[in-house]
C-alpha cells in the first residue's frame, strides 16, 4: 500500500511560520520579563579612577555595582556613621523594604530588615544599637537624582542607620533630610530594585548582598 504524500499549502506554510515566530516572541519576552538585570550596565569599580577614593562604597545588589561617592565635608557626623556600619558589614542581607517607583529606595534597617529575621510588622522601625545622630542640614545640598541621605522618624536628630536613594529631583528634601553622597554610578540598577503597587513597604522584599568602603586591588 502506497501513501501520499499531501503537499502545505501556501496559506498553511505561512501559519506554520507565523506560529514559530510567535512561540520565539513569547519565549524571548519571557526570558526578558524573568531576568530584571538582562539590560543594565554593571560596574567594575577597580577600573574607574576616583578623585577621593577613600569616599567611596560600593553598594552590591542583585543586578550589579551601585558606586556612592561620601561628603564628609557636608555631614561629618553622618558620614562617620554610615562608614562605621558598612565597616563592620553590618548592611549586608539587609532588606530594602521601603520602595516608591521612580522616587526612592531605602534599607537600613538592622533590627527588623535582615533575611534571616525579616520581620513585616515591625521593619522601618528598627535601629542599630549605636544610638541616635543629630539631623545635619545646614549645609547647601541639591537633593538631585541619585542623591543618598539618611532616614529619620517625624523629628529631627533621629538618624541613625537607615539610608535612601532618591531616584528623581526631590527639592523638598533639601533642609529636611540629612545627605551623605551621590550615586555616581549604577543609578540605572537601583532602578530594578522591587517594588510594590499596592504599598511603599515591599512584601518579599529585594535585599542589599553587601556595602564595601572602596579599596584598590
Amino acid at each position: 500500500m502506497m501513501i501520499k504524500k499531501v503537499k502545505a499549502t501556501l496559506s498553511e506554510k505561512l501559519i506554520l511560520i507565523f506560529l514559530l515566530i510567535l512561540a520565539i516572541f513569547v519565549l524571548g519576552f519571557t526570558i526578558i520579563i524573568k531576568n530584571k538585570c538582562l539590560f543594565v550596565k554593571d560596574f567594575n569599580p577597580q577600573t574607574i579612577n576616583f578623585d577621593k577614593p577613600e569616599n567611596i562604597v560600593v553598594l552590591n545588589v542583585e543586578c550589579g555595582n551601585v558606586i556612592i561617592e561620601l561628603y564628609p565635608e557636608v555631614s561629618p557626623k553622618a558620614v562617620e556613621r554610615f562608614k562605621t556600619l558598612i565597616k563592620t558589614n553590618s548592611y549586608d542581607n539587609v532588606a530594602f523594604h521601603r520602595v516608591i517607583k521612580d522616587k526612592l529606595v531605602q534599607a537600613g534597617d538592622l533590627e527588623y530588615g535582615k533575611k534571616n529575621k525579616l520581620d513585616y510588622g515591625k521593619i522601618g522601625t528598627g535601629k542599630s544599637g549605636l544610638g541616635t545622630i543629630n539631623s545635619e542640614i545646614d549645609a547647601e545640598f541639591d537633593y538631585r537624582k541619585g542623591s543618598v541621605g539618611l532616614a529619620r522618624t517625624l523629628k529631627y536628630n533621629t538618624e541613625d542607620s537607615q539610608f535612601f536613594i532618591i531616584l528623581d529631583d526631590e527639592p523638598l528634601f533639601e533642609g529636611e533630610y540629612t545627605p551623605i553622597g551621590k550615586v555616581i554610578y549604577g543609578i540605572k540598577i537601583l532602578e530594578k530594585i522591587k517594588y510594590s503597587r499596592r504599598s511603599e513597604y515591599v512584601l518579599r522584599p529585594d535585599f542589599i548582598n553587601t556595602i564595601r568602603m572602596y579599596r584598590i586591588n
